[in-house]
């Protein structure tokens, strides 16, 4: 796993260059936060700290510091109205993506029995049991705020181009079609770099090379900012490791 990781990695530098941007070195993920709680708290606490800075990824709908989300006129959908209100946090690479390499996410752990005597296995069991995997799910680089209703429609699905297709929330354009995503303009450079930093991170997750491809695009397509440079400063102090991608794309606006 560890060598296939690798030899990605070295894909993604070539490729980075051919697209003219800049490799990252590896770098060490989470090792402070293993509780997903923990990290979805300290994300509404110490990260999105301005009222001006609260908004979703995808749609920007302004939320409060106690969940209260407000949304965006025209935004409408036809599915998961019990969760249209409701604020959650997104994984932008879906646990699902990392989770599968886990075991106990796959098969089952003899300690994932419930009160019943019914053994269990996939996320539930991986949380339980598997440290590694508790650190990979709480990675706040990898949190982002969300409408409860566009974080269900989104599911695990990957990112995409769906020019051809019409927004599935009405003004958020948000495009959903066959199991692919194509999310609005705003979103695409910090998902991209949230990728990219899982990808060269964590050797559990690798990306293919279609979607490597689309997030270098994406990555140099859709440029930091200085909101997105903050959100990853906060998140060290609070996590205690770097975003590398961020931080070196970062360092070209100072």
């Amino acid at each position: 796993m560890y060598l296939k990781h690798k030899l990605n990695s070295l894909l993604g530098c070539v490729l980075s260059l051919c697209l003219g941007v800049a490799p990252v070195a590896l770098a060490s993920g989470n090792q402070t936060i293993e509780s997903f709680s923990t990290a979805k708290r300290l994300l509404l606490q110490q990260v999105y700290v301005e009222p001006n800075e609260r908004k979703t990824l995808y749609c920007e709908a302004s939320f409060d510091e106690k969940k209260n989300l407000h949304l965006n006129s025209g935004f409408a959908t036809s599915k998961y109205k019990n969760r249209l209100a409701r604020y959650e946090t997104e994984h932008v690479v879906p646990a699902e993506n990392f989770g599968r390499s886990f075991s106990e996410w796959r098969d089952g752990h003899p300690s994932c029995v419930n009160s019943k005597g019914k053994a269990y296995k996939g996320r539930r069991c991986a949380e339980k049991v598997n440290s590694e995997y508790r650190l990979m799910q709480a990675d706040m680089y990898n949190l982002y705020p969300a409408i409860g209703a566009v974080n269900a429609a989104r599911s695990n699905y990957n990112f995409t181009m769906l020019s051809t297709h019409k927004s599935s929330f009405g003004s958020c354009d948000m495009r959903i079609e066959s199991r692919k995503v194509q999310p609005p303009e705003v979103a695409r450079g910090p998902i991209a770099r949230s990728y990219l930093y899982m990808d060269a991170t964590y050797p559990r997750f690798t990306m293919s090379k279609s979607q490597r491809q689309l997030m270098l695009a994406w990555d140099k397509q859709y440029p930091v900012t200085r909101q997105e440079c903050l959100r990853a400063e906060r998140i060290e102090r609070s996590q205690k490791n770097r975003q590398q991608i961020v931080s070196e794309r970062c360092s070209h606006l100072k």
